[in-house]
């Protein structure tokens, strides 16, 4: 996983004898939204306090690559007479946003579904005719590592410049040892290449490929694949922090999800799921049950898996993006989970066939105005909790003394213009461990 973290930059540190002021100290913010508090995942009330400061400034070491102090300016100057000034020109500071869920390496798009589904074809439908995520599998497997490179790179770089500076991206478009593999090879060089924090997760339980639903090859022989030969070459080279399985009625069931996710803890990966997507199959239960990182989709999840998130240190990812852009009317219950206590988190879910959006703060306004949350939880949604679900809550996602130096500037008076000004990118800059990453 490539970290940007001790990384030398603009502003970077002067003790090597480049001229370069050893600390950056932000100023004139109208706000800065801290987030600052346990170093956890937020539950109920406390995902309604952002941490709003005003009068204050944020000192950076940008050679750690963390947040030295957030104070009065007057008192960071006195601390700090050398430090490069970074003008914020009256905009909000944010802790640079954290997409938890992504599938952003594929190759063509898939506009045509979504004239299919205008028409009446569903998911499942259009993925028995051979389309959905079988089309991106055809397609991937034809492209060269050096092709994914370049679209993967092209993709993350619009996602960053809305001001996310950490983004978790899935495998999942092969569905064969090698591609799964060149996939997880290409996230890690973008990490390297785009000088942000890439979380990388193995999702060969992304479906069941075509090839394994007809004779002589069969569906437990593509788990035997997943869980004998694709596991452990992921875990042997590295590759993945996280492996996934889409648990869903019509995809894997929660007991092939269950084989695959123990096979991924056997070998040291963490846990995430897909998990009661369209249908409810019991995998927020299934989630909580095996300590997963995060519960994934939920827009079908059902009371009892409620409280077993409620229960657990399983975070409840919603992706609010998807079910607006499938066409449905039912959204996760975002309000019943908060209110039973579930830490939550929003993502973009940028994928090609069913949310081909990298504009986060798009999904905070749905956050808003579809999932009937405050400002300030989905704000904390896409920060801190977001981390969590990444398992980075310790240092990820807070402006705050010790934290990785992961900044947005806004072009906003209040925070609350961030989801209002819905579908328009008011991100100005943005910083990954005290270093300009975007907008260019």
């Amino acid at each position: 996983m490539a970290s940007p973290r001790g990384r030398q930059g603009a502003g970077g540190s002067g003790g090597a004898g480049d001229g370069r002021p050893a600390r950056t100290l932000f100023v004139n913010a109208a706000q800065v939204v801290t987030c600052a508090g346990p170093a956890r995942a937020r539950r109920g009330a406390e995902m309604n306090d952002a941490a709003v400061r005003t009068g204050v400034a944020v000192l950076v070491d940008p050679a750690a690559g963390t947040i030295v102090d957030v104070a009065p300016e007057r008192d960071l100057r006195a601390a700090a007479p050398d430090a490069a000034i970074e003008d914020c020109g009256g905009g909000v500071l944010l802790p640079g946003f954290v997409d938890s869920h992504t599938h952003a390496i594929f190759g063509r798009a898939r506009y045509e579904e979504q004239e299919l589904r205008a028409a009446g074809v569903g998911y499942l439908e259009i993925a028995r005719r051979g389309g959905g995520i079988h089309s991106s599998v055809r397609d991937l497997r034809t492209r060269s590592e050096e092709e994914l490179l370049t679209l993967g790179a092209a993709r993350l770089r619009r996602l960053i410049a809305h001001g996310t500076t950490t983004i978790e991206v899935k495998s999942g478009y092969g569905l064969t040892l090698e591609s799964e593999l060149t996939t997880l090879r290409v996230i890690r060089r973008l990490g390297a290449v785009l000088g942000v924090r890439l979380v990388p997760t193995f999702l060969g339980a992304h479906e069941v490929p075509l090839e394994y639903r007809e004779a002589p090859r069969t569906r437990a022989g593509y788990l035997e694949l997943l869980t004998r030969e694709m596991i452990p070459a992921v875990a042997r080279e590295g590759l993945a922090r996280f492996c996934d399985v889409f648990c869903e009625p019509g995809v894997y069931t929660a007991a092939e999800s269950r084989m695959v996710l123990e096979a991924a803890r056997a070998h040291g990966l963490a846990l995430k799921l897909h998990a009661d997507e369209l249908e409810n199959g019991a995998g927020a239960e299934l989630a909580a049950e095996l300590g997963a990182t995060s519960a994934d989709h939920l827009a079908a999840i059902s009371p009892t898996g409620i409280e077993a998130l409620a229960r657990s240190g399983t975070v409840a990812t919603l992706l609010p993006g998807t079910m607006l852009f499938l066409g449905r009317t039912k959204q996760a219950p975002a309000r019943a989970l908060v209110e039973g206590g579930a830490a939550v988190a929003l993502a973009s879910d940028f994928n090609p066939g069913t949310s081909p959006t990298v504009n986060l703060p798009l999904i905070l306004t749905l956050g808003v105005s579809q999932l009937r949350l405050s400002v300030a939880e989905a704000i904390i949604a896409a920060t801190v909790n977001g981390a969590a679900a990444l398992g980075l809550a310790g240092n990820v996602g807070q402006l705050a003394p010790g934290f990785a130096a992961d900044i947005a500037l806004f072009a906003a008076e209040d925070h609350r213009e961030i989801p209002y000004w819905y579908g328009d990118n008011r991100c100005l800059r943005a910083w990954s461990a005290g270093v300009r990453t975007g907008p260019a």
